[in-house]
């Protein structure tokens, strides 16, 4: 365990596909780069974790519309609308974390990964989570920090809502923080 590495940013699918333009545009997606940016750079100058984690669905999966699921092809491996947007800072030290590689509908982070593994494999005690979206991945991500243990702090200016229905985002904000997380 490395010393010192108490908190982490989980930014959490800043991905062309959900930035104005991709096939499953959350609507100003691309207005939380700049704020991640400065999280990034502050946490990376402290030492501590930062992890990206994206989608990563293959072509064929229930996921999607035409397969059976709810969403629009969007975020397929290896393609430009998978990509970060690329204003985000990227950097070595940054871990990526891929989710949604099968047929499942992974919204969080934690979501078939060895994200809590590596959290705590660094002593991180205190998560940081923003993104897109507020009333899904964020929202899962930062309740599934919680279920596992870990101080959440959702970062507002930092995350945007799909907004399926009016409100969702509103909604999500106060799960999270009737769940223990502090909006900040």
């Amino acid at each position: 365990m490395t010393e010192g590495k108490k908190r982490a940013l989980i930014v959490v699918d800043v991905q062309n596909d959900f930035c104005p333009g991709g096939a499953l545009a959350v609507p100003h997606g691309d207005e939380v780069v700049a704020p991640l940016n400065r999280l990034i750079k502050e946490f990376l100058n402290r030492g501590d974790v930062v992890v990206k984690s994206r989608d990563w669905h293959p072509r064929r999966t229930k996921h999607f519309a035409e397969f059976g699921g709810t969403w629009p092809v969007h975020c397929v491996q290896e393609t430009p609308g998978a990509e970060f947007h690329k204003e985000l800072t990227d950097d070595p030290r940054i871990k990526i974390i891929s989710k949604g590689m099968g047929d499942e509908d992974s919204y969080s982070a934690f979501d078939g990964t060895e994200l809590a593994k590596l959290l705590r494999e660094n002593g991180v005690k205190e998560v940081w989570v923003g993104g897109l979206a507020t009333d899904y991945c964020v929202k899962n991500t930062a309740l599934d920090a919680r279920r596992e243990g870990f101080n959440v702090k959702v970062v507002s200016e930092a995350m945007r809502p799909v907004e399926v229905s009016p409100g969702d985002g509103q909604r999500a904000v106060e799960e999270m923080r009737e769940a223990g997380a502090q909006i900040i």
